[in-house]
């Protein structure tokens, strides 16, 4: 592969990349109760709780509403990265990373 293929593909690597970023997968749990939203790049945006769901009580549901979304918010993230990368992974392996 020549350098300016090289060039090309990381080109497209990190508008891959930007666009990951402007990506927000929003996981909802509890009913409404729990709303997280996380970029494609998996970084947590917004976690937002609905404090008329909460019961003060009963503190461990909301702790389990949020543990709950949050991992299922960076599996979704890594989803859907891993989907975006999928067609490159061939040719970054022949560019060495």
């Amino acid at each position: 592969m020549s350098r300016f293929d090289q060039a090309k593909m990381l080109l497209k690597v990190k508008k891959l990349q930007k666009e990951l970023q402007r990506q927000i997968i929003t996981i909802v749990k509890g009913d409404g109760a729990v709303k997280v939203e996380i970029t494609g790049d998996q970084k947590i945006k917004k976690i937002s709780i609905d404090p008329s769901f909460v019961d003060l009580k009963d503190i461990g549901q909301l702790e389990r509403w949020l543990e709950d979304a949050i991992k299922e918010a960076i599996s979704a993230s890594q989803k859907l990265a891993a989907e975006k990368m999928q067609p490159m992974m061939g040719i970054l392996g022949d560019l060495g990373m």
